[in-house]
């Protein structure tokens, strides 16, 4: 017999990580857009 909860552990996983990847992202994103900032100022 199958474990019905192991497709929802599995989906709850991809969603933690698709958070962690979407997060990291974002502050690639705000840093560039700080280096950029800081050079339009000089």
């Amino acid at each position: 017999m199958r474990h019905p909860a192991r497709p929802v552990l599995l989906l709850l996983c991809l969603a933690l990580a698709a958070c962690n990847t979407i997060e990291g992202a974002g502050r690639d994103l705000q840093s560039a857009g700080d280096a950029i900032s800081d050079a339009a100022h000089q």
